[in-house]
């Protein structure tokens, strides 16, 4: 293969996306899929799973990142259409070296995109730079790959089902929405073993998304799922985002269940079995999340954003459970320690059986609440976002506030607490503000709205 240079905007800090057609072509899967196998094979590997999502531009993609691996001598392992987690599971089950995803998560249509790991491990930040170091210098390996194809989706979703507590006589209703995203096929397949009530929304893949976004933290996607609960006056339901990596929750009153709330439901049941665990939580989450995991008698720890990041802190630590505010929920007590949405899903439903005398709704209304704004995120160039950072940083240290820069800035006052960080995978800033009342969340926007004003930018309204 020859060099090749990637548009600049696709080589991101956790995974590699662009706008297919505009800024992601058929020839940088290729390259990628060569890069990727060099290193691969340079690390004394020689053997990639490759899945897909069910985006239009899913199959040629694939085929264009198979093509490049083998040219490498890697063998490729095609264990075809389905969630990331089974592109995860397939390097756990059969001891691949490597795996590659190809998908667009839960971004628009006409947009898609790789997550990849390497060694059992997350392939991101300085891993994605060498890729397109590489490519650039057509310094791969070469050599003749072998390809073998994979079903791997019953015996994933065995493995789903056999952590599942209720037994076959459980009596639960519950409503799943697929959004038309890759989870569907696992989806139907895991209803098909579990007992109880099940209705399914959107389980046909298509990747034109024809009902609703397939991303779970925006609540007009929920409005179908939210609807169906009622009518079936079911005790929960669970939506996915389009590659099945991450999870959304309604109540059986139609209340949206964010990612922390989750955390600490699920949380009980983990600790109640490893007292004194670490339980991670990314810095958007509340800080009522970290009181309970404490009030349980587990270690809260506070980390970074990123799904890379969380799932590298956990194997540093050790930790059994963690989670995002996006709905990235980890779980490593006797599962893998990644993202699995439909994994997640299974381990709720036990959660929900062992409530006994007490229902989600009532459950999720008795967690410990508090006021807090959205994630508010706002334009910021690339180049300014990280110096805008250091700045406010800067003048927190002079005024002496309390705060952490663990990922940005989250800093602690006798009304709360706000965050400002850096996104790193797009050029804004984002922003989240958390207090016990209405009246003391106003007064931090206006302190963050101050601190910004000086750095030259405005909080959105």
């Amino acid at each position: 293969m020859n060099m090749h240079s990637f548009h600049p905007t696709i080589l991101r800090a956790y995974d590699i996306r662009g706008i297919v057609g505009e800024t992601l072509f058929e020839a940088d899967a290729e390259a990628i899929g060569a890069a990727y196998g060099t290193l691969v094979r340079r690390g004394g590997g020689s053997v990639v799973c490759v899945g897909y999502d069910g985006r239009v531009s899913s199959p040629v993609l694939e085929a264009a990142v198979v093509a490049g691996l083998t040219s490498t001598g890697v063998t490729v392992r095609r264990v075809g259409r389905g969630p990331t987690p089974l592109l995860y599971f397939s390097v756990k089950h059969t001891g691949a070296d490597a795996g590659i995803m190809i998908t667009g998560s839960h971004n628009p249509p006409t947009h898609n995109g790789f997550k990849m790991l390497l060694k059992a491990r997350p392939f991101y930040g300085d891993d994605i730079t060498q890729i397109g170091v590489l490519a650039a210098k057509g310094d791969y390996d070469v050599g003749e790959g072998a390809v073998e194809d994979l079903d791997l989706m019953d015996t994933y979703v065995e493995r789903l089902v056999q952590d599942f507590t209720g037994g076959p006589e459980a009596d639960i209703s519950v409503v799943w929405d697929a959004g038309n995203g890759a989870a569907g096929e696992a989806m139907v397949k895991l209803v098909e073993k579990l007992p109880g009530k099940h209705r399914l929304l959107f389980q046909d893949i298509d990747g034109s998304f024809p009902n609703h976004h397939p991303d779970p933290t925006e609540p007009e996607n929920l409005e179908d799922l939210i609807a169906a609960v009622a009518e079936e006056r079911a005790n929960l339901g669970i939506a996915f985002d389009g590659d099945g990596d991450r999870i959304g929750i309604i109540d059986g009153a139609g209340k949206v269940l964010w990612g922390d709330q989750i955390l600490m439901l699920l949380a009980r049941e983990v600790l109640a079995e490893r007292p004194g665990a670490t339980i991670i939580a990314d810095v958007k989450a509340s800080q009522a999340l970290f009181d309970e995991i404490a009030r349980l008698g587990g270690q809260p720890l506070m980390w970074k954003t990123g799904h890379s990041l969380v799932k590298v802190k956990m194997a540093e630590t050790g930790s059994p459970l963690a989670g995002e505010m996006s709905g990235h929920i980890f779980m490593a007590d006797t599962y893998y320690g990644y993202d699995d949405a439909l994994y997640a899903a299974v381990r709720m439903l036990n959660v929900v059986l062992g409530l006994k005398d007490q229902d989600l709704a009532a459950a999720h209304a008795a967690l410990p609440k508090a006021v807090n704004t959205p994630e508010l995120r706002f334009d910021c160039p690339d180049e300014r976002k990280f110096s805008v950072m250091a700045e406010v940083a800067e003048r927190l240290k002079a005024e002496g506030a309390t705060f952490s820069d663990v990922d940005g800035v989250r800093v602690n006052t006798d009304k709360g607490w706000w965050l400002l960080r850096a996104s790193n995978t797009q050029a804004v800033l984002v922003a989240r503000c958390e207090a016990p009342t209405e009246a003391d969340l106003e007064c931090l926007k206006v302190t963050l709205s101050s601190h910004l004003e000086r750095a030259g930018l405005a909080l959105p309204a």
